[in-house]
């Protein structure tokens, strides 16, 4: 152990690992708790500690994001590399090139030096630096390269699957009962990684969304029987969609994944599109990618490269399925589409998400010089925290039909508790 460099600058600033935060701080959870003699699920809260457990000026460290692009992934790299050197001291940070494919036997390339001064503007542009991918080479071949490298830390940018990689690399480590710490940054556009109330991105993605719903709005009201239709990310999680349609306020129809819906039927959504446009003589839709799968079962569906099934356009099921019905009963309606995924996805991060892209940066930071291993850094009811790596599992963050977003969703757009 090693005292912090931290403590010369502030030496009043350190936590302790019996600072925790409880997953679930309602007064009635925690009285049953209580009553039953249990002890309640917690986090570690994440900040600096003090010793350290590695060296500073002898640690290497390595960055790698995986994955799809994200607005915040250069921010993140950013601020990992300035709070590695100028707050600890660390002179030797290694960029991975694409993604986990970078530490397979044969990398694509050598991993780049990183260094303040070439990351000093990377947070004013989109995408990362470092390049991604998807898939992963085995643990044991990743871990071997960073070995090669002399890595001490690695930094690991990602959403699920590449968190189950990270994990896979931190068991691979332990077997081999090596001194590497493995910590991962969640990066998922999507906001679905169990007990990260908000990951980066994530604001930005909202922000353009709201973007495209408002051009969606202007077309379908420039004209009679205007229907716009924007399609927004969303695989298993339709938080950008829920978002988007809360902040906008124009939205007349949210279809998420969490919440079904048919086309057809007495109260389908062809039937309450015909009664809005009798109403109001336009209206709005925004699809989350991941809604009305439904449509597209029979023959098993190829999978992409990080396993993930590759999902039926529903943005394109509504723009040619709608019209079609609507002629059929001799109505005109004339359907504008738009689909902004890529452009938000290869945005900037705006301002509230930098700052978020800096705060998670820092927190693991600290946690990897503090030897924290297997962890990614959360954010649960206000406060940064260390999320084992194990506890995330398969399962998804997910909006709850019962619950108070959902809700003010219908509230908000006028919708059906069902659209079937």
């Amino acid at each position: 152990m090693v005292l912090s460099p931290i403590a010369a600058l502030d030496p009043g600033h350190f936590l302790g690992d019996s600072e925790r935060i409880v997953m679930d701080p309602r007064a009635a959870e925690i009285d049953r708790c209580h009553k039953a003699d249990l002890i309640l699920e917690s986090f570690e809260v994440a900040g600096p500690r003090n010793p350290v457990f590695f060296e500073p000026s002898k640690v290497t460290a390595a960055i790698v994001t995986c994955g799809g692009l994200c607005p915040g992934l250069n921010a993140v790299i950013r601020s990992l590399v300035l709070q590695l050197n100028n707050r600890y001291g660390v002179r030797k940070i290694l960029g991975i090139r694409y993604g986990y494919q970078g530490l397979a036997k044969a990398p694509h390339e050598a991993p780049m030096p990183l260094t303040p001064e070439m990351v000093d503007e990377i947070h004013m542009r989109g995408g990362s630096i470092l390049g991604s991918s998807r898939g992963a080479p085995s643990p044991s071949d990743m871990l071997d390269s960073l070995v090669g490298m002399g890595a001490d830390v690695l930094f690991v940018i990602g959403g699920d699957g590449t968190m189950r990689g990270a994990l896979a690399i931190h068991e691979e480590v332990k077997k081999r009962g090596l001194s590497i710490a493995i910590v991962g940054i969640p990066k998922t556009i999507d906001n679905d990684i169990p007990f990260v109330r908000r990951s980066f991105g994530f604001e930005t993605a909202v922000d353009i969304a709201c973007v495209a719903v408002h051009a969606a709005h202007t077309e379908a009201i420039g004209v009679e029987n205007g229907i716009g239709v924007v399609k927004l990310m969303g695989r298993e999680s339709g938080y950008i969609a829920a978002s988007a349609a809360l902040a906008s306020g124009q939205v007349n129809f949210c279809l998420v994944p969490e919440v079904g819906f048919t086309i057809e039927g007495q109260n389908g959504l062809f039937e309450l599109l015909k009664a809005r446009l009798k109403r109001k003589k336009h209206a709005l839709i925004v699809a989350a990618e991941g809604a009305g799968q439904n449509y597209f079962t029979g023959s098993e569906r190829p999978r992409d490269a990080s396993g993930n099934v590759k999902l039926g356009d529903v943005g394109n099921l509504l723009k040619e399925r709608l019209p079609a019905m609507f002629k059929k009963e001799s109505l005109g309606v004339s359907v504008k589409y738009i689909d902004p995924s890529y452009i938000i996805r290869a945005a900037a991060a705006n301002p509230a998400d930098q700052v978020f892209c800096n705060r998670m940066a820092q927190y693991a930071v600290h946690a990897a010089m503090a030897g924290k291993t297997g962890l990614l850094i959360g954010y649960w009811h206000g406060r940064m925290t260390h999320v084992p790596l194990r506890a995330l599992g398969d399962e998804k963050q997910r909006i709850n039909p019962d619950g108070e977003l959902w809700q003010n969703v219908l509230e908000t757009t006028g919708q059906p508790i069902h659209i079937r």
